[in-house]
């Protein structure tokens, strides 16, 4: 059943779609160009130049952020279980708000490239390497590679003939070249071409799905096998989201995510202006919710019209070529493309300006120097993942471990930052000791879990180990003695930083307060809507 439906995927794909995925490469190719012959310095390459004005912010953070994983794995999710796991897509606004009104602030004011950066302004030189460390090889073995191997997997189901390895060369080489030549401002650029077309392909497929149900949500609702395949809070025993999960898990891990992982917060720390970093960062919460509708909702609509699939990953492609006309099945086939694009290239952009700046101190150095090393590292980075990547294939279950072991990372993570930035009182010992004896007691707790000695979801262990993170901090921070008063002072959130932060003298309808309300109460809507 699974290789017929594969073999009908493959076969529905046209030379148009072809010609439209060919045309949009190009388009991909030249911007690399433009921006490479733009990119002189260190800065240019690592923050493009301090440039991005608040639109190419929200929408190279939405790009970057949507990979192929997330297609098929919404979809999927939305047909097998139900729309719960949407949660992580929507709720990322709580996270989008707390970076913008009370971290963007703080970066912006110490001025700092990496994130790790602001650990060592804030408490020492230790947790800036410590984090750094964990971060690059998480991103560059997990999110680098998978991203690669997640789209050598979804281009094999549109082309069986090609293995595996290819593609993950091909893209790995393609991302690496353009994101060393041309940098964060290439990856920016690039992003905003691919949520468009990520935007453009997914809304045509829903509308079209939506029309073959008369467009009548009763009708979507009646095709649905179980009432609460529609309802985002599920009962504790739930085994893809449970409630406990959904409020202490998902915001936690989008707070990570969102506010401390480089990779995404790196295009705020190169916004034109911190104005510039916050209305990007509320632009980029909306565009977080339209996934809900244009890939989750599909993939439950998608029961009616392509019933009894058994594989969850075929879901995508399939309604994809079946409900699609010529074309545009190519515009999504892009959009697939563009997906693994925009992430591939994000993580290597990243790992490269954590590496020269946090282990390297390429800071020091003159900027054409900083742009070649960044260039190197980029490439090398580029050579490990298109290396790894194909080995992802004999891991098995194993990989699903590894996307869970992120809630080993989060927790003492989430700790330190949160109470860090509030609390003055926090040290640079009790930020060291949280990190090690939080990720120490986590790692524990996750083989716990796996081996059914620990009966909490893996996102409610986020929630409980957080707050033994954050107890560890309080608990070590008191016993010590406390860090100079001008170096807190200069890297913790004050009230009067609050006022500034949210001082806004453009027009209503640009009033970044304004949107940051309206965003808050969007998210309400859509979990009160689907309770």
């Amino acid at each position: 059943m699974e290789q017929e439906a594969s073999q009908g995927v493959a076969g529905a794909i046209t030379s148009l779609d072809l010609w439209i995925l060919g045309i949009y490469f190009l388009v991909i190719i030249g911007i690399g160009v433009w921006v490479s012959r733009r990119t002189e310095s260190g800065d240019d390459l690592f923050l493009a130049g301090r440039t991005l004005t608040w639109g190419v912010v929200g929408f190279s953070l939405f790009a970057s952020n949507i990979s192929s994983t997330t297609l098929i794995g919404l979809t999927g999710a939305a047909y097998t279980t139900g729309i719960a796991s949407s949660a992580y897509e929507w709720m990322s606004g709580i996270a989008l708000i707390l970076l913008a009104f009370i971290f963007a602030p703080l970066f912006f004011k110490a001025r700092v490239t990496t994130i790790p950066e602001w650990l060592e302004n804030r408490f020492d030189r230790r947790a800036r390497l410590y984090f750094s460390g964990i971060t690059i090889v998480l991103t560059v073995i997990v999110d680098t590679a998978g991203g690669l191997y997640a789209g050598g997997v979804v281009v094999q189901t549109f082309f069986p003939d090609i293995p595996i390895w290819q593609t993950c060369v091909g893209l790995g080489i393609f991302a690496g070249i353009y994101t060393a030549t041309g940098g964060l401002r290439a990856v920016v650029y690039t992003d905003v071409l691919q949520a468009v077309v990520l935007i453009l392909g997914s809304s045509a497929m829903t509308f079209i799905l939506f029309s073959q149900l008369g467009f009548s949500w009763e009708a979507v609702r009646e095709s649905l096998p179980d009432p609460d395949h529609l309802s985002m809070v599920k009962p504790r025993s739930d085994e893809t989201l449970p409630w406990t999960g959904l409020f202490l898990g998902v915001p936690l891990l989008g707070f990570w995510y969102w506010v401390t992982n480089q990779y995404i917060v790196q295009r705020v720390l190169g916004a034109r202006s911190l104005r510039d970093a916050q209305r990007g960062a509320i632009l980029a919460g909306f565009l977080k919710i339209i996934p809900m509708f244009i890939m989750v909702l599909p993939g439950a609509m998608a029961i009616s019209v392509v019933p009894n699939l058994e594989n969850a990953d075929m879901v995508f492609p399939t309604i994809t070529t079946t409900v699609l006309p010529a074309g545009l099945t190519g515009l999504v086939l892009a959009g697939l493309v563009a997906a693994i694009m925009s992430s591939v290239d994000s993580t290597l952009n990243s790992s490269s300006t954590l590496i020269a700046h946090d282990f390297m101190n390429v800071g020091d150095k003159e900027p054409h120097e900083q742009r070649n090393i960044g260039r190197i590292t980029t490439l090398v980075l580029m050579i490990v993942a298109v290396l790894w990547a194909p080995f992802i294939d004999d891991m098995g279950g194993l990989w699903d471990y590894l996307q869970q072991a992120f809630s080993i990372l989060v927790p003492p993570v989430v700790a330190i930052f949160l109470l860090g930035a509030l609390w003055k009182r926090g040290t640079g010992d009790a930020a060291f000791m949280t990190l090690a004896i939080g990720h120490a007691v986590s790692i524990a707790l996750f083989i716990a879990t796996q081996m059914g000695a620990w009966p909490l979801h893996f996102t409610a262990n986020v929630g409980v180990m957080t707050a033994v993170s954050a107890l560890v901090f309080v608990v070590v921070s008191l016993a010590g003695s406390p860090e100079p008063a001008e170096k807190v002072e200069a890297t913790t959130w004050s009230p009067e930083m609050a006022t500034e932060s949210l001082r806004d003298d453009a027009p209503f309808y640009l009033n970044v307060r304004v949107w940051a309300v309206l965003l808050a109460l969007s998210m309400l809507a859509i979990l009160v809507a689907f309770w």
